[in-house]
């Protein structure tokens, strides 16, 4: 062996091993992604079907997200310490950190529907507003993938995209605001059932808010700059006014 090969071999074992650090760190979050979708998407049809033993399992898997963010932490903190990464690679790690503090989160919001589903059952629901809220689900879904698929290719375009359709959620999450309060006054016998959903609602909007974040970081892991324009918002529901109905004429 020679003396130039003996000094190479600890250099490229040190940038094997980095890489080997990053490569964690993507991996980790793919597979956060991977459980806070099917949790999202486990504790609507818990909701829908009034599934008692699905809405559990959400519950449960909510551990396994919690302990994830935390891995995620610890190797990007050691990373740092070790590495000292400049550049592109410091982003990656910092966005790394704050892409599993959302997932976590939406992990939480589908562990509180989840909740959900053991407070209602046996109420009845109205059809038309559980719909609406699959909608909603479906719609932060669709914005919760390709999220983590412009993650993947570290696209600022479609992240920049998905910022710009965060509106749309809010806007159907405002209908359903408004639906909701009307079915309440209408008769107060709904008034527990509609406000467990409205909760619900409200989580699934959340989701959306948590896809749009780390839209915002995977552009900013992409390009180095933070958007300069304000996050497009259409959730109108703190003005939303229903009128009482006359009790005489039920």
């Amino acid at each position: 062996m020679t003396d130039e090969t003996s000094q190479a071999m600890p250099e490229a074992h040190t940038v094997s091993a980095y890489d080997e650090e990053l490569q964690f760190l993507i991996r980790r979050i793919a597979e956060m992604g991977g459980i806070a979708e099917r949790m999202v998407a486990d504790s609507v049809r818990a909701l829908v079907n009034a599934d008692a033993a699905l809405s559990q399992k959400v519950i449960s898997d909510d551990l396994i997200l919690d302990d994830a963010e935390r891995q995620v932490g610890e190797k990007a903190v050691l990373t740092i310490a070790k590495r000292q990464p400049m550049a592109s690679d410091l982003r990656d790690i910092i966005g790394s950190i704050r892409i599993a503090a959302d997932l976590e989160r939406v992990g939480d919001m589908a562990k509180n529907i989840a909740k959900r589903v053991i407070a209602v059952q046996g109420m009845t629901q109205p059809k038309k507003l559980v719909r609406g809220i699959e909608h909603l689900s479906e719609l932060a879904l669709t914005q919760l993938k390709e999220v983590l698929d412009a993650y993947s290719a570290r696209s600022a375009e479609h992240a920049n995209s998905i910022r710009e359709r965060d509106e749309e959620i809010d806007a159907i999450y405002t209908s359903l605001f408004r639906e909701l309060l009307t079915y309440m006054m209408e008769d107060p016998r709904n008034i527990t059932a509609c406000t467990h959903l409205l909760f619900c609602a409200k989580n699934i909007e959340r989701i959306g808010d948590h896809a749009t974040n780390i839209a915002e970081t995977v552009y900013y892991m992409a390009t180095g700059s933070q958007f300069t324009t304000e996050r497009p918002k259409d959730d109108e529901s703190a003005a939303v006014v229903v009128e009482a109905t006359d009790q005489s004429e039920l």
